[in-house]
This record gives C-alpha cells, sequence and structure tokens, in this order.
C-alpha cells in the first residue's frame, strides 16, 4: 500500500491548524505582556518624576534618547541598506563560465529566497544597535548643544576648555561612529558585489566591475576622509593623554607627535583624492600605493620619529626639555581640582611638651572629639534603639549644634526601620508594606563628652524624641535604609495602622499613625494598582484592602536614588548625612529632619590636568570596613576636574529633593542649568538654620589630598625627581588602608579662631616605611549660619609642611608607641581580663603647641553576648611623651608636666545628671599617692605576666602558680588604685572594678597587650 492510501486520522487536520495557530498565539501574547510590562515601568518613572516636580528632566533625557535613537538608526540601517541594494541593483547578468562561477550561482540560488528578508533585516538589526549605542551619548550631546565657556585657554592651542570638555569628545564619538557605518556598510557592499559577481577573484579572471570599483572606492574615499579627520582630532587629544610621567602633552608630544598627526591627516587627504581618481580612472595601483605610503608614514613619522626625540632630545635633557610641559601640568591640576589658592606654610613643629604648652590653644583642646563615629554604632543602637526593628547607620555621622549659644560638635545618627528585625512570623505582607513603614527620631550626642561609664553623653534621645534639637517632624519615611516600597494612607476617620512608636500607655502599647505627606505617587484607582502590581511583581497591591483612594506609595526612597534620578548629571558623595534644621528660619513651625547629599560635576577632559580614579581616592578604612559605595552617579573611572556644584536635600518625611546651587562659577553646572532650566535654587534660596549644616564634602576632600600626595610641589624640576613626594599614612588601627580625614573644630596655626575643620596628614612618599609626619591639611569647613551666603573662609585649605631636618612621629609611630609602651599595654591587658575587647578609635591629629598633638580614644566591650563599646581611656602623645587617663585632662597633664594648660573640661569623661545630660565639669586632681600605686601595681602585673610565660615555657608549674598569685595580687592592687582616681576625680568605678562590657575585637598586631600576655593571664 502506499503512503498516499493511507487514510487520514479523524481530525488530524484540525489539530495541526491548532498547532499552527498556537505558536502566533503565543509570540503575540508576548509580545502584549512586553508592552505592557514596558509601559508600566515607564508610565510609574512619570508618576514618581511628577510628584517630585522634576518631570523636565525625564522629558528632556527621554526625548534626547529617542532622537538619538532615531539618528543611529537611520545612519547605520539607511547607510547598510542603500549600499545593499547599490550593490544589487548595479549586478551584471550573464551565464557563469568556469567553476568559481557555478558555486557562486548556486550560492545566490540558495540565498535568493532570504534575499528580500537580510536586505530588509540586518540594516534594521544593525540600525537597532547602532541607534541603542548612540542614545547612551545623550549627556554629551546635550553638553555640546548648551555649552558654557570656561574663560581659561588652554596652553598649547590657545582654545577655550570648553572645546575640550564640551565639543572634542563628540566630535570624536561622531567621527568614530561614522567610521563604524561606512565600514560595515563597505564590507555589506562587498560581500553583494562578489555574490552577484561584481567582484571576482578567480585565478586569471580576477576582475572588479566598473560599477563596484565606482561604489567601493567612493566607500573608502569616505572611510579615509574620516580617519583624516581622527588624526586632526587626535592633534588635540594630545592635551587630555596621560601616558607619561605626567598628564598632557609632552616635549616629545609638542615637538614629534603633534606634526606628525598633521601629516598623517594630510597624507590620509591624498589617499581621499586618489580613491576618487580611482572611481573614475578604473585602476587601483594609485591608491594602493597611497594606502602603503599610509601604513608606512605611520610607521615612520608616527611612531619612529617620536620614539627617535624622545631617546636622544628628551632623556638626555629630560628636566630642561619636560619642565614647561610639566609646568602646563602642575597650574591645569591644581586650577581643575580647586587646589590653586592653598595657604602653604613652613611648621617648625616642636617634639618637647612643657608645662602650659596649650594655653593658647584652648579653643582646640576643648573641642577635640572622644566620640568615634566608626566605633560608637552598636552603643547608639544598644542604648537608643527601642526596639529591634530599629537600627541606626554604621558609621555614625558627625556635625555641629548650637546648644546654650555655643557650637558643639556632635556625633548624630537617625532611626532608621529595619525590617530584618522583626521575627518570621512578623514578616507578613500587611506587616511590611502597610505597618513598619518608616522610622522615627533621631539621636544626638556631644563629640567631646561621655558620661561617667564612657557612654555617650546624649543631649537628644528617646522615642518620641526629647532634648536640646527643639520641635521635628521624627518620622523617617525616606532613608538609606527604608523598605523597597510603603503603600502609606489611610481614609479620614479609619483607625490609624502605620506603627509609629511602641509605648507602654498607649492603648495597644503602641502609637499609630497615618501618613498625610505627599511623598509618592497615588495608588489608589485600579489602573495604578496594576501598574505597581506589575513594576513590584507583587499581585497583593490589587487585591489588599488597605490599598484605598487615599493611599500612596513610596519608592525610590534613598536619598543617593532620589537624587540621582532627578539630577542624572551629577557624581554623588558616598556619604549622606542627617541634619534638623529650619528649612525656612521660621521659629514658630518644627523643624524638618533631612538627609544633605553633596553632588559633584566632573569630567576626563581637562587639557593638562592629571587623572584620579575617584574608587581609589575616595576608599578608606571607614569605606573598606562598611562596604560604602562610592563615586555614586555617572562619574568616569577617573577624573581630572571635579566640583562639589551642588548641595542636595532630601526631606525624611516626604522625599521632596531640593538642590542647591553651590558653585556658582562650574561651567559645567552652568550647562547643564541650560540644560534643565530652573530645577537648581539658587544659594540665596539656603535657609541660615540649613546653611550650618553644610559642610566641606568628604569624597571630594579624599580626592584633593591624593593629589597633593604630589602636586603639593609646585616646581617643575623638582615634581620631575619627585623626592619630596608623599603618602597618605595608612589607618594605625586597621592597617593597609589609607587613615580616612576627620572632621574636627580646631584652630591652624595663623588662625584667629577655632573652626569646624576637615584634616589629614602626610607622610614620605615612595617605597619607605619611615613614618614620620612631612605634612598636615585642614580645610575650613564652617559654613556659617547667615541665610543665603557662604561664610568668607569656607573651603580655604591651609597646609602645614614640617621641614625635613624635623622629625615628629607620624601616625604608625604613634600607634606603635603607644602599643609597645609598658605602662600602656599592662592596663590594656587588664582591661581585656575577664571577658572583655579592647578596641581603639580614631587616632587624631592637632597641630597645637608649636608641635603636633595625638589623641586617641580606648573603647572597652564585651567580647561576647551583648556588645556595644565604651570609652574608658584616652592616649595622648606629643612627641616621644605618652599619656595614658580616664580623661584626656588627665592625660594631657601626665605629657605636659602636671600642667597642659589645656581647656579640655567639656572634653573628658563626665558624670551623669539625673536627666542623662552631661554637664560640663572641671579638673579635678589625682592623688598623687594613689597614681603610684597604680603605676607600681602595673609594672608588678607586667613583671608577673612575663614569669608566668617563662615558667610555662619551661614546664615549671610551681613558678607559674606563684607568678599567677603574684598577678591576681597586683591586679587587685591596680583596680583598688583606679577606683580612688576615680572617687577624687568624681567618677563612679565599674561594678566589680571591672571594665564595663560592650563587642569587638582586640587591637590587631601591636594594638594593645601582647597576646601570648592575655592567654598566659586567662
Amino acid at each position: 500500500m502506499t503512503t498516499a492510501s493511507v487514510p487520514r486520522p479523524p481530525g488530524s487536520r484540525r489539530e495541526g491548524q491548532r498547532r499552527g495557530a498556537l505558536v502566533p498565539t503565543v509570540v503575540v501574547l508576548a509580545i502584549l505582556a512586553a508592552i505592557v510590562m514596558s509601559a508600566a515601568q515607564v508610565w510609574t518613572e512619570v508618576q514618581w518624576f511628577e510628584q517630585l516636580d522634576f518631570t523636565q528632566v525625564l522629558v528632556t533625557e527621554w526625548l534626547t534618547r529617542a532622537a538619538l535613537f532615531v539618528v543611529g538608526f537611520v545612519v547605520m540601517g539607511g547607510a547598510v541598506l542603500l549600499n545593499l541594494h547599490l550593490a544589487y541593483s548595479r549586478r551584471q547578468v550573464y551565464p557563469p563560465t568556469t567553476p568559481e562561477e557555478r558555486n557562486l550561482d548556486r550560492y545566490r540560488e540558495s540565498v535568493e529566497p532570504l534575499r528580500r528578508l537580510v536586505m530588509i533585516g540586518a540594516p534594521v538589526v544593525l540600525g537597532l544597535f547602532a541607534g541603542a549605542s548612540l542614545s547612551g551619548q545623550w549627556r554629551s550631546v546635550l553638553t555640546w548643544i548648551n555649552a558654557e565657556p570656561f574663560g581659561e585657554r588652554d596652553p598649547q592651542f590657545g582654545l577655550d576648555i570648553g572645546f575640550f570638555v564640551f565639543i572634542l569628545p563628540v566630535v570624536r564619538s561622531l567621527v568614530s561612529f561614522l567610521m563604524t557605518v561606512v565600514f560595515i556598510a563597505a564590507v555589506a557592499a562587498i560581500i553583494t558585489h562578489y555574490l552577484y559577481g561584481g567582484i571576482s577573484l578567480a585565478p586569471r579572471q580576477q576582475r572588479v566591475t566598473p560599477a563596484a570599483r565606482v561604489h567601493l572606492s567612493v566607500l573608502a574615499a569616505v572611510f579615509v576622509l574620516l580617519i583624516a579627520a581622527s588624526y586632526w582630532l587626535d592633534r588635540y587629544s594630545l592635551l587630555v593623554g596621560d601616558a607619561g610621567r605626567f598628564a598632557g602633552a609632552s616635549y616629545t608630544d609638542v615637538n614629534a607627535n603633534l606634526p606628525a598627526k598633521s601629516i598623517l591627516a594630510g597624507i590620509a587627504l591624498v589617499v581621499v583624492v586618489l580613491f576618487v581618481v580611482t572611481a573614475f580612472k578604473g585602476t587601483w595601483r594609485l591608491p594602493a600605493a597611497g594606502i602603503a605610503l599610509m601604513v608606512l608614514s605611520a610607521i615612520v613619522v608616527g611612531s619612529v620619529y617620536p620614539a627617535i626625540v624622545q631617546r636622544f632630545q628628551v632623556e638626555p635633557n629630560a628636566v630642561e626639555a619636560e619642565s614647561p610641559y610639566i609646568q602646563r601640568n602642575i597650574d591645569a591640576t591644581l586650577a581643575a581640582y580647586g587646589l590653586e589658592n592653598i595657604e602653604t606654610q613652613t611648621y617648625s613643629a616642636t617634639t618637647e611638651a612643657e608645662a602650659g604648652q596649650l594655653r593658647e590653644d584652648s579653643q582646640s583642646t576643648a573641642s577635640i572629639r572622644l566620640l568615634d563615629p566608626n566605633i560608637v554604632a552598636p552603643t547608639f543602637n544598644q542604648l537608643q534603639q527601642n526596639r529591634q526593628y530599629y537600627g541606626f547607620a554604621d558609621p555614625l555621622a558627625v556635625d555641629r549644634y548650637e546648644i546654650d549659644g555655643e557650637k558643639r560638635d556632635t556625633v548624630i545618627a537617625v532611626r532608621e526601620l529595619n525590617q530584618n528585625g522583626l521575627g518570621e512570623n512578623q514578616r507578613t505582607w500587611v506587616n511590611d508594606k502597610t505597618v513598619y513603614t518608616h522610622g522615627f527620631g533621631a539621636v544626638a550626642a556631644y563629640g567631646n563628652t561621655l558620661s561617667s561609664d564612657g557612654r555617650p553623653a546624649f543631649y537628644e534621645q528617646g522615642i518620641p524624641s526629647t532634648g536640646e534639637l527643639g520641635e521635628y517632624e521624627p518620622r523617617v519615611y525616606f532613608g538609606e535604609n527604608s523598605p523597597e516600597y510603603s503603600i502609606v494612607g489611610a481614609p479620614e476617620g479609619t483607625e490609624p495602622w502605620e506603627l509609629d512608636y511602641p509605648d507602654d500607655d498607649a492603648p495597644n502599647g503602641q502609637v499609630n499613625n497615618t501618613y498625610t505627606g505627599n511623598g509618592g505617587p497615588s495608588v489608589g484607582s485600579f489602573f495604578n494598582k496594576l501598574l505597581y502590581a506589575l513594576k513590584f511583581g507583587d499581585m497583593q497591591i490589587l487585591f489588599s484592602d488597605r490599598v484605598t483612594d487615599e493611599s500612596q506609595i513610596l519608592f525610590d526612597r534613598d536619598p543617593h536614588t532620589r537624587v540621582a534620578k532627578v539630577a542624572p548629571y551629577l557624581t554623588l558623595d558616598n556619604r549622606a548625612y542627617p541634619a534638623i534644621v529650619d528649612m525656612d528660619d521660621d521659629p514658630g513651625t518644627p523643624k524638618d529632619l533631612v538627609w544633605i547629599v553633596d553632588g559633584y560635576t566632573t569630567t576626563n577632559d581637562y587639557p593638562y590636568s592629571a587623572r584620579e580614579s575617584l574608587e581609589e581616592a575616595t576608599t578608606d578604612s571607614v569605606v573598606t570596613a562598611n562596604g560604602t559605595p562610592v563615586a555614586v552617579g555617572v562619574a568616569p573611572e577617573q577624573v581630572n576636574y571635579i566640583r562639589n556644584s551642588v548641595k542636595a536635600v532630601v526631606n525624611a518625611y516626604d522625599g521632596e529633593v531640593t538642590l542647591y546651587e553651590w558653585d556658582e562659577q562650574d561651567p559645567i553646572l552652568q550647562t547643564w542649568e541650560n540644560v534643565f532650566p530652573d530645577q537648581i535654587q539658587p544659594v540665596s534660596e539656603i535657609s541660615g538654620d540649613l546653611m550650618s549644616h553644610m559642610r566641606y564634602p568628604e569624597d571630594l576632600f579624599k580626592v584633593q589630598r591624593e593629589l597633593l600626595t604630589q602636586y603639593h610641589v609646585t616646581d617643575a624640576a623638582s615634581f620631575y625627581s619627585g623626592s619630596n613626594f608623599w603618602n597618605i599614612p595608612e589607618d594605625p588601627t586597621v592597617g593597609d588602608v589609607p587613615q580616612p580625614p576627620f572632621y574636627l573644630t580646631m584652630q591652624m596655626p595663623g588662625q584667629e579662631e577655632a573652626q569646624f575643620s576637615l584634616t589629614t596628614s602626610f607622610i614620605p612618599g615612595g617605597q619607605t616605611e619611615r613614618n614620620i609626619l612631612t605634612g598636615f591639611l585642614a580645610v575650613d569647613s564652617e559654613t556659617g549660619d547667615t541665610p543665603g551666603e557662604v561664610r568668607e573662609g569656607y573651603g580655604q585649605m591651609r597646609l602645614l609642611e614640617l621641614p625635613s631636618d624635623v622629625t615628629v612621629p607620624g601616625p604608625g609611630q604613634v600607634q606603635n608607641n603607644f602599643n609597645s609602651n609598658p605602662t600602656v599595654s599592662t592596663e590594656l591587658n587588664l582591661l581585656s581580663q575577664g571577658g572583655s575587647d579592647v578596641l581603639l578609635g580614631n587616632l587624631l591629629t592637632l597641630p597645637v603647641g608649636g608641635g603636633l598633638l595625638y589623641v586617641q580614644p580606648v573603647y572597652v566591650q564585651a567580647s561576647s553576648g551583648t556588645q556595644y563599646p565604651l570609652l574608658q581611656r584616652v592616649l595622648v602623645s606629643f612627641g616621644d611623651e605618652i599619656g595614658f587617663a580616664s580623661t584626656l585632662d588627665e592625660a594631657l597633664d601626665q605629657v605636659f608636666g602636671g600642667d597642659s594648660g589645656a581647656e579640655a573640661g567639656d572634653a573628658e569623661v563626665q558624670p551623669e545628671t539625673p536627666d542623662g545630660q552631661a554637664p560640663p565639669s572641671g579638673t579635678t586632681e589625682v592623688p598623687a599617692a594613689a597614681q603610684e600605686r597604680l603605676t607600681q601595681a602595673l609594672a608588678d602585673a607586667q613583671q608577673a605576666l612575663e614569669d608566668s610565660n617563662t615558667a610555662l615555657a619551661q614546664g615549671d608549674w610551681t613558678a607559674y602558680g606563684e607568678a599567677q598569685e603574684r598577678l591576681t595580687t597586683a591586679i587587685g592592687e591596680a583596680l583598688a588604685a583606679e577606683e580612688e582616681i576615680a572617687a577624687s576625680a568624681g567618677e563612679a568605678p565599674a561594678e566589680g572594678g571591672q571594665a564595663p562590657a560592650g563587642g569587638g575585637e582586640a587591637p590587631a598586631g601591636g594594638g594593645g597587650a601582647p597576646a601570648d600576655a592575655g592567654e598566659s593571664a586567662a
């Protein structure tokens, strides 16, 4: 039986039809689903920007992207389509006569059914890729169109710096894009001509038809013309290069590479003419010779000649030859990074400590910050967290507040919501999205005052908050740890369900609230519910009764995220710090809790300026320990220009974002203000209270100090030798990573009074391990409190350069001196007894008393269980003298012969008053006899530890037991002496005579007592 005679099963045709219809249906549904999902993302973004009144930013970006996409699509797709069509339409039709032609004929027959699809599909696909690539250049195109001049000219061509920053990058990108378009179009044309016989490579029958010759010659002429343009642009790009010992064009670049680029551009133009001639004359010999000449010239003129100049003219006379260009680099770098007006002075620091030496620096010593924001976050959590679903950032922020008419350095933190603290049975959709929606309040403590047991002295605390900061809106709906989204608001008359804070006196043990702000788009309508359900992949939004007509949805709540979206041209400082401020200077209204974020404008195209990696420059021990992101925003991997051009303020209650123009002279910011008019408020709109909490940004300072390790040398010859380059010291409490800068209220030599400042120190550069101080830098971070006016002097940098004949210990040496001091190491061993760990705080440096003073707080915490550090001791160093005591006053007096002359009364451990706050205190004299007994007891304990180790190593258990008995006696004597000293100073000794418990690790390396001693004592 034949196949044709087999009967078809019933219904098989219908089933085949169904299967045939299924595939298109699935495809259509998939397309519709993709469209709906995309529409949800697009429209929710529109609503988000509308709610913040920054719709112009979104519209401008999307329209520019769309226009560039269309241009890229049309240019690439049109060029490929046109050249495919030209090549195909000018094909020659003739019967194949050779084996090669017959093979091509078979290929043509197999391709013919797909020809129309390929000739349309290939241009479309290539156009899509090109459009997507070109749309990514929207920032560059907008700044090119709206460019503002810098008002400064480059030293080589005399062009405005704006040409290099705004115009040159766009033109280079355009030339590169067109070269790609022409190259791909030429490849498409060559393949088509070959396939249809316009080009033959058969032996003895190699030929190019006239139509193919004209077509390909024109394409080659256009491509080489673009190469000529690229060579010409290379001349300007030499000024923004960074391939040698310094950035910018060197002697070889100016005298060899620059003329070589001009010559190569000229040769390329000649080759263009030769290709045009070929299109009409029919010979490939001339353009082939021209291409060979281009290649040979690129080797000889572009590479060999510059190498000869470098080897025989520059290297034997490097200093003389390169000095003018090094000076260009120095001047441009200082200008590009805002380092032109540094006040530099030689500081012949003394290392001899004398009585009364700090009397003239009482403002600095009175403000020494003992509360380390990088250590005490666990203490804030233990003492002020209130409930497990709250938490504080780590590290905490440093600010200053006026308390009783006096500005006080402050460590401040926001009590944010932490849903991870909830139990598993509490993590329901209703709780996560509608109940636990916000944090509550802020906590502030004096930076230089602590309670008697080493706790922070809080002057704003509790929940609800009480203290010195006045009335403010405490609810934190927008913060660094807010949930992905929350749904807030409820119909009028509905019982509130958003948890405010727990309260034992409340009917249900908690106080609830209904959000009344304007923090997010409405999510009440069915359409909006559907959109946000699709956006977040959460269908509960559609069905929950708590999503009502009055509901708002809060998302993108992190301050960095909000600022980055409304200002996509800014690079953001990695720290957002909180402040409680009066935004309107109206004492009759509550203050606002806000986040302040510093925004930078950057570029990598400033001629002759040195490039710096933001990620590397801003990474220090704090960033490494906490995993804080760096370089948030649009900065390139490296920059060679940066300005703190914008201060952004995000309201913690309603998420409102306000951008303030901080650097009115920045041409990049002026350019973006042309793009987005009326989006940035002038500095005159900043209230006096808000102004007082602005500060000099950390990341900018880190970048500047990194540059100053080299660019404090402003003489070209000295810069070339590099003999006086510096390094940033490693953090001696961590190692291997740079020490962070510190905010301090201090008075630099030459300043009339102490100011809130950001500081750092320097040590010798190179591979040397000699950790001595070579420089100290401070920038005035005090902005004043005048509405709309920045205080004169803000941003002024002062650099102290220590002469080479003065040896002042650097941070590493000082830490080593602390750790190796017998008295210090022994007492640290004692403090680490009984299940406690010692944590060394930030090592602060202050130029006081004609020298350099180091201060380091010492914290103790439990080694397990509930852990939070409490300050127990203060280490001080001046020259080779070391002080180690319970208070800063005592430690300073130990160094300065019993009379430091410092007024550090507020900067020491304070007794608590009944309300939990620490009042100013005086200095109580410590009995000399008790101090002597303590010193002797510590010495006896150290000796007993050494004898215990020796006996243990020798296996002499009798001697070991006897040494342990002496150790126990010595510890008892030391604790008794400490109790007497504490009593004389008005302190309450720790219970049982032991150090308070609190978590962390003992100092690594030499950061405390020797490990073997601690183990033997155990």
